[in-house]
């Protein structure tokens, strides 16, 4: 009896051991992303010719890149960032009165992400919910203005999309789309960007 009580004992204190020996190598440990990124800008003018709410934002090009490191099959911790950029042209009727606005937008954020990571899955629907901080530049030239601003806010990113395994190493990401709000002077811009690209493992 006491060797069988020491026998279900180790089987007990040894099992999980066993188990993520067994089960470790399930799913992916890890993904890199890089993805192109369009972003719809909530720019805080107010067009009175447009009444959609996704067309009364400004596009800005950029992209996209995260590593992202899965505690289990389904639970990974992702670091995120995002560069996008769009060019103002204000023209004032003459050459004196014409200048650009260079804007750019850099995003740090992380959180988590719900995918199944296992190794054998083709098809990955996921969803993620990030939070961090959003620098924000913009600088004006021309012959007779000329100013540099920036500013630091809260940023978040909550959304989701759908990756397709194109082999043991590398996924499509066919679609990304998140809600991308970023608050700062006590104003939150509801922004949204798209992305899509390639996941290395």
């Amino acid at each position: 009896m006491r060797k069988l009580f020491m026998a279900a004992l180790f089987i007990a204190c040894t099992a999980p051991f066993t188990f993520a020996q067994t089960s470790g190598d399930d799913y992916n440990k890890y993904d890199i992303g890089v993805l192109y990124s369009h972003n719809r800008v909530d720019t805080g003018f107010d067009d009175p010719t447009t009444s959609n709410f996704l067309s009364e934002r400004e596009g800005f090009n950029g992209v996209e890149a995260f590593v992202k490191g899965n505690v289990s099959r389904y639970v990974g911790l992702k670091g995120d960032y995002s560069f996008h950029r769009k060019t103002f042209t204000f023209n004032g009727g003459t050459a004196a009165t014409t200048f650009d606005v260079d804007a750019n937008i850099h995003q740090f954020l992380g959180g988590v992400e719900l995918k199944d990571n296992a190794k054998e899955t083709k098809v990955k629907p996921f969803a993620h919910v990030l939070a961090g901080v959003a620098h924000s530049t913009a600088d004006t030239s021309g012959t007779a203005v000329s100013f540099s601003d920036s500013s630091n806010d809260f940023a978040a990113a909550v959304g989701g999309g759908i990756d397709f395994k194109l082999n043991d190493r590398v996924d499509l990401r066919a679609i990304q789309f998140d809600w991308n709000p970023v608050r700062g002077d006590g104003q939150t811009s509801h922004n949204f960007r798209i992305g899509i690209g390639i996941i290395f493992r």
